[in-house]
């Protein structure tokens, strides 16, 4: 490779990145083990791990073991709640599977349906005999009454009415928020991300109410729905603002492991060098978060510092259970990609001319396969170079920085001269009294 002598800073370490030895003896060692999902359900509660849990069992590919395990643990979150149909169908997925302790439960079923029937009875009741005496607080938690026991139940679609209907009943701003919070947490739940974001924007114009855990909440909020809309930059900001009071706070909906790793990884596909610096990297607040997941800590420093065989070692080595998040599942490919195609672009930038077969040493990849992905990038006018194939270097097309300063400055020359005619045609004027005489009225 041959240095651009123009070019300067910390790219200076992308001549060593293929072998990597420099690096070996400081950075953990990947595991590359399955998930643990025992480990994994315990950072959330409610029904999201239940739901998460059921995500794995569809997701993990022919492991059925791993199938069995996150079936067996559903089973035993659903018994905890009121959700019979959830119930049925879990074990409709288990089939018999995990022998007689988790086969229908009939009786455990209808004692919940029949127990659900009569508090539904007696809050309907409640919530009538509240809007005969026209008392709006008491109609406000009426309807989240409501909304709390139709998500019990896991019938969504009506309690996300109940709980926006308790707005026109809410008298201060913390009410509004409060519905706000459980409007967005159904939304999530229904994958309605439209709804999380209009919520989220109504719960922000009460920001002088807002406690530090709730815009925390409302950050991570918009954070997963800005990834659901593809919009990967939008989401890393708010994920990279999200303060680390949240803590498990919100693990109905998100851990703060997500965090970390759902906003280091969407800030790694979009933010250029100077934001990945500044927003990421030298982020005090979100530096907690990337301690508890070194290995999204660890490849976001070994890209910014063009250890790109490292970087992706550690991606490599994520995939198999990033692959297993709800919220991540759909966007692992096109972070991936849009990660590797930045660390393509980078390695080259500070170059003249590029040997493909070290490059292709540092990217994990055949020579043939790289001119591929090289040809993409130059085809899209993402890499200034032409591709030497006999002798597999990577020429950069830099401008010509002599050429285009000397045209500059004929430019300049040229307006020059022109603003100097213009003002000795004028001053003459001046000086003969030359003046134009204005038209006559008729």
């Amino acid at each position: 490779m041959e240095r651009d002598e123009e070019s300067s800073g910390p790219m200076m370490e992308m001549c060593t990145n293929g072998g990597g030895e420099e690096t070996s003896n400081r950075r953990p060692i990947i595991s590359g083990e399955p998930l643990d999902i025992e480990a994994y359900a315990s950072l959330y509660k409610g029904r999201t791990k239940i739901m998460r849990l059921l995500f794995i069992a569809s997701h993990c590919g022919g492991n059925q073991t791993m199938q069995l395990e996150a079936l067996r643990m559903a089973y035993d979150e659903i018994k905890k709640g009121e959700n019979t149909q959830l119930f049925r169908d879990v074990v409709n997925r288990i089939n018999g599977r995990l022998g007689d302790k988790y086969k229908m439960d009939s009786a455990w079923c209808e004692s919940v349906d029949r127990r659900a029937e009569q508090k539904k009875s007696r809050l309907d009741s409640e919530l009538s005999s509240y809007r005969t005496n026209l008392i709006k607080e008491s109609i406000r938690m009426g309807h989240n009454d409501f909304g709390d026991f139709f998500y019990a139940c896991g019938l969504l679609n009506d309690a996300f009415k109940n709980y926006v209907r308790t707005r026109d009943y809410c008298t201060t701003a913390k009410h509004i928020v409060h519905m706000c919070m459980n409007a967005i947490l159904v939304s999530i739940e229904m994958g309605q991300f439209s709804h999380v974001t209009s919520y989220v924007n109504k719960a922000e114009q009460n920001h002088e109410t807002l406690e530090p855990i709730v815009a925390a909440k409302l950050r991570c909020a918009s954070g997963l729905a800005h990834l659901e809309l593809k919009k990967y930059k939008l989401a890393a900001r708010k994920f990279l603002d999200v303060s680390p009071e949240l803590g498990n706070s919100y693990n109905e909906v998100i851990a703060p492991q997500d965090v970390a790793t759902y906003g280091g990884l969407c800030a790694l596909a979009s933010f250029d060098r100077s934001e990945l610096k500044a927003k990421v990297i030298d982020n005090i607040n979100f530096r907690d978060f990337l301690e508890l997941v070194p290995e999204v800590r660890e490849l976001i420093n070994d890209f910014y510092s063009s250890r790109y065989a490292s970087c992706l070692e550690y991606l490599g080595s994520l995939r198999a259970n990033l692959l297993l998040d709800i919220h991540l599942h759909d966007h692992v490919d096109t972070l991936y990609d849009q990660i590797r195609k930045k660390a393509l672009i980078q390695y080259t930038l500070p170059f003249v001319s590029v040997d493909l077969s070290r490059m292709a040493d540092a990217f994990k990849t055949s020579v043939s396969g790289l001119e591929k992905e090289l040809e993409a990038l130059i085809t899209d006018n993402q890499i200034q170079a032409r591709i030497d194939s006999h002798n597999k270097i990577l020429y950069a097309r830099h401008a010509d920085q002599r050429n285009a300063t000397f045209q500059k400055v004929l430019q300049m020359g040229n307006e020059f001269d022109r603003d100097v005619r213009s003002m000795m045609l004028r001053a003459n004027l001046l000086k003969h009294e030359y003046h134009a005489r204005p038209g006559r009225n008729h």
